[in-house]
């Protein structure tokens, strides 16, 4: 099982601060999905989890 996070190459923090109303504080934090266009609970249990290629993997693609 898969779980919402940066990871994921459609998770991003929303752009709007203080979703639940408290300022900064990112207790209970939010990520906007761009594949579903909504907001989703950051760790919870999501089946559409793709992930983001990694940073290495994009250098080791590439030649000199």
């Amino acid at each position: 099982m898969e779980f919402c996070d940066l990871k994921c190459r459609y998770a991003q923090w929303p752009k709007e601060g203080a979703l639940d109303g408290s300022g900064s504080c990112r207790t209970f934090q939010a990520l906007f999905c761009r594949k579903k266009n909504r907001f989703v609970h950051k760790n919870a249990p999501c089946a559409e989890k793709e992930k983001r290629m990694e940073h290495s993997a994009k250098r080791k693609g590439k030649s000199a």
